[in-house]
């Protein structure tokens, strides 16, 4: 993705030795499961999991360690999940009848940030924000000059909790945050962290290529704001991404692109002219697709050299010359 800143301007059960609920034998909980209930474990062995029971006809088992994690019932149709530490696992109970459990994989606590900066200028045409720079990219663009923050594998440079800590003291002081790349939509946690965002009083900005249109959807709804990268045309994406098929990202960039205009969310389109690959035709071309599609910001960003790889810096010259 492109680096932002090269953008255009009750009661509780009894509890065992380690502090934990006293899990119940396998025969007890066979015994005290009606046959109408269904339940599915999540990764862990039978005599170490939890059952929360959201309501009468369902069941899920979270598998937390005998001592992280108490259930506490308030009521017959719904149980939470209270641990040791305030960050570990919340429930989410959207509706009566069901709950969204937010667990240590899922949540803002699971995020690996690369990079946090206080206060930019840049990120958000005409706002003050905090941008948080995810970790983790799937595609490999030529021109691509956060190459640091590519690898899914690395691991995160900056929590979560100092995040929140800025955020505490910069009230009425920052507009916003945007969530950066990297390609921020990668990470589960995102969705969390947006949330929490926005219960701060926080507006939330987004830098996106689109990558995981299935990740983009559910982020929508909290998002006031998103730069979007559109690399090409269709058929020459692959050129500049160099991964998938040959209109594989293409597809999934135009596709998520459709929804966040669907959504009505103010967008700013970006593209970087890679002369290595785009002619002047091909940016009108993609200029013209883009208007079609109801893009009425259209920004064309040239290509910065620092932080490139040499061999794209070699053709670069060569084109140039």
């Amino acid at each position: 993705m492109t680096d932002p800143a090269a953008a255009a301007t009750p009661s509780v059960p009894p509890t065992g030795a380690q502090g934990g609920a006293l899990a119940p034998s396998a025969s007890q909980r066979r015994d005290a499961a009606p046959a109408a209930v269904r339940a599915t474990a999540v990764g862990a062995p039978q005599d170490e999991a939890r059952v929360v029971s959201l309501a009468q006809d369902e069941a899920r088992v979270v598998p937390p360690r005998q001592d992280e994690a108490r259930v506490v019932p308030p009521g017959q149709d719904e149980a939470r999940v209270v641990p040791p530490g305030q960050d570990e696992a919340r429930v989410v109970p959207p509706g009566q009848d069901e709950a969204r459990v937010v667990s240590l994989a899922q949540g803002a606590d699971s995020l690996a940030i690369a990079g946090l900066v206080a206060l930019s200028t840049v990120d958000w045409p005409g706002k003050l924000v905090a941008t948080v720079f995810l970790q983790g990219c799937p595609w490999r663009c030529t021109y691509c000059h956060n190459a640091g923050i590519l690898d899914t594998r690395t691991p995160g440079a900056v929590p979560w909790s100092a995040v929140r800590t800025l955020l505490a003291k910069r009230h009425g002081l920052l507009d916003g945050v945007v969530f950066s790349g990297g390609e921020p939509t990668r990470q589960v946690g995102l969705l969390d962290a947006v949330r929490q965002v926005k219960g701060e009083g926080f507006m939330v900005g987004l830098h996106t290529g689109g990558a995981y249109p299935a990740r983009l959807a559910p982020l929508l709804p909290y998002v006031d704001w998103i730069g979007f990268d559109v690399k090409a045309p269709a058929h020459l994406y692959r050129a500049i991404t160099r991964v998938g098929g040959e209109t594989t990202t293409a597809d999934r960039a135009f596709e998520s692109l459709r929804m966040v205009l669907d959504a009505g969310i103010d967008v700013q389109v970006r593209t970087t002219v890679d002369p290595t690959v785009l002619t002047d035709d091909d940016v009108h071309e993609l200029t013209d697709t883009l208007f079609d599609m109801g893009v009425r910001e259209h920004v064309l960003q040239q290509v910065r050299t620092e932080g490139t790889t040499p061999e794209y810096r070699a053709a670069l010259a060569a084109v140039r010359a």
